[in-house]
């Protein structure tokens, strides 16, 4: 099975834009990319991925599904994104790898796939680079031995590498998440795939629920507590134990964390008009454009009466153009559920009239880097009036932004934020590692010189 190249540690340059014009292409939702291949790999028999993101983070899942036994065709791609062909003998036929899992810089790999691992009956080990290394693991540790399966991490079972003996038959558990995280609800879900009796997991803040609604397709019965799915407020997820998957086909949507960057590049922009096409707006994704539109972004679109289904997931298309932002109050709660749009909504801030505040933003300490230190240094670099408390981030805006060094900490969100920030600030701006956007964007930059043309 092929992968796409490494992304270098080489610099980009931005130069402020005159205009910005076009559709520009969005890789297919990194999220539903990873649960595809390891949904396709519990299923016995063929599945066919259409659509899914080619970035560094999807490759990796689909490199460990492969080395479980699992056969990984990449039927076609484009640089972009790209289609796979899963053949699986199923949960019961998987085995142990003969080396260790390499997730290199994705968190959702590592968790998501020793919950897999939890429930085989063999020993493995998940590793990934030095940034990946330094991302909490005790929080999936935790849950997964109440369950019956033993693991053990560097540092007191803090981070990774992550050994993982699984169990043929582990117990299902009722069990409360310590902090807002689709991840870690998921690893449980499924490990609870193959254990014995229900497994529940409440969630105080609810998260994103692809994990829910692509086991549902495939014939597993998760049950909701409320029924709402929309995101915020709190739930319980319910699974029972013993379920078989059914192999189905998926198509996977863009990716709205992608379009993320393009909603706000246009929205701050003094020239902008921009369309996005097959946006995926699950409604527990969708607290990026809530926010943006209480901050009077011009987006047009269907996104919370959509009807247009495509893989179970809502799709829509999306326009926005130049805007006249205010600013506002972002509570912990949306935060959780726009976790990877803050940093792009702290450059949104930037040119907002008046104070913006975000808080309980702690998580983005968990992430590639830490982000909340990260984009403060990068946009005050720039010349953002930006200041962090505990885990609050307090912008005044809005902020004439004048080109300067930049650091991404091979980090793929900072990189895309501090280059759409590059396009209205004067003179040059230039991105350290810039290159580490193709974990989740591999065109972006190509996408961003073209929408100048």
């Amino acid at each position: 099975m092929g992968t796409p190249p490494l992304a270098g540690e080489s610099s980009r340059s931005v130069s402020e834009a005159t205009h910005l014009r076009g559709e520009p292409r969005l890789p297919g939702d990194k999220s539903i990319s990873h649960r595809a291949l390891i949904l396709a790999a519990l299923a016995e028999g063929e599945s066919l991925i259409t659509g899914a993101g080619d970035g560094r983070d999807v490759a990796s899942t689909a490199t460990i599904v492969a080395a479980l036994g699992a056969t990984v065709e990449r039927v076609s791609e484009d640089g972009l994104n790209v289609d796979y062909r899963v053949a699986s003998p199923g949960a019961d036929g998987l085995h142990e790898p003969l080396g260790i899992l390499d997730c290199r810089n994705s968190g959702t790999s590592l968790r998501l796939c020793s919950g897999v691992l939890a429930s085989l009956p063999f020993f493995s080990i998940l590793d990934g680079d030095s940034s990946l290394r330094s991302r909490p693991v005790a929080r999936i540790i935790e849950p997964l031995r109440l369950m019956g399966a033993e693991l053990h991490a560097r540092k007191s079972d803090a981070l990774p590498p992550l050994v993982v003996i699984g169990r043929q038959k582990l117990h299902g558990i009722d069990y409360t998440t310590r902090v807002p995280s689709a991840q870690v609800k998921s690893a449980i879900l499924l490990a609870g795939l193959r254990a014995e009796g229900p497994t529940t997991v409440r969630e105080v803040v609810a998260t994103r629920d692809h994990t829910e609604r692509m086991l549902r397709a495939r014939g597993v019965a998760v049950r909701r507590e409320p029924e709402s799915e929309a995101a915020g407020g709190s739930a319980a997820w319910t699974l029972d134990g013993g379920a078989r998957l059914k192999q189905i086909d998926q198509h996977v949507p863009g990716d709205i964390s992608a379009a993320a960057f393009w909603l706000v590049a246009a929205a701050i922009h003094p020239d902008s008009e921009l369309t996005l096409r097959d946006v995926g707006v699950n409604p527990t994704r969708i607290a990026v454009i809530s926010i943006l539109g209480r901050m009077h972004a011009r987006i047009a679109g269907d996104v919370f009466h959509s009807t247009r289904v495509l893989g179970g997931e809502l799709t829509c298309d999306l326009s926005v153009a130049s805007s006249d932002l205010e600013a506002t109050d972002i509570t912990p709660e949306e935060v959780a559920a726009a976790i990877d749009e803050i940093p792009i909504l702290c450059l949104a801030a930037t040119q907002a009239r008046g104070k913006t505040t975000i808080r309980g933003a702690g998580e983005l300490r968990n992430k590639e880097s830490d982000r909340i230190a990260g984009v403060a240094a990068g946009l005050s670099a720039l010349g953002a009036r930006i200041s962090v408390e505990g885990d609050n981030i307090t912008i005044d805006g809005p902020t004439k932004l004048v080109g300067a060094p930049t650091q991404a900490l091979d980090d793929h969100r900072l990189a895309m934020t501090f280059a759409v920030a590059g396009l209205i600030a004067s003179g040059s701006t230039s991105i350290d590692r810039a290159d580490s956007a193709a974990v989740s964007y591999p065109s972006f930059f190509t996408e961003l010189e073209r929408l100048q043309a």
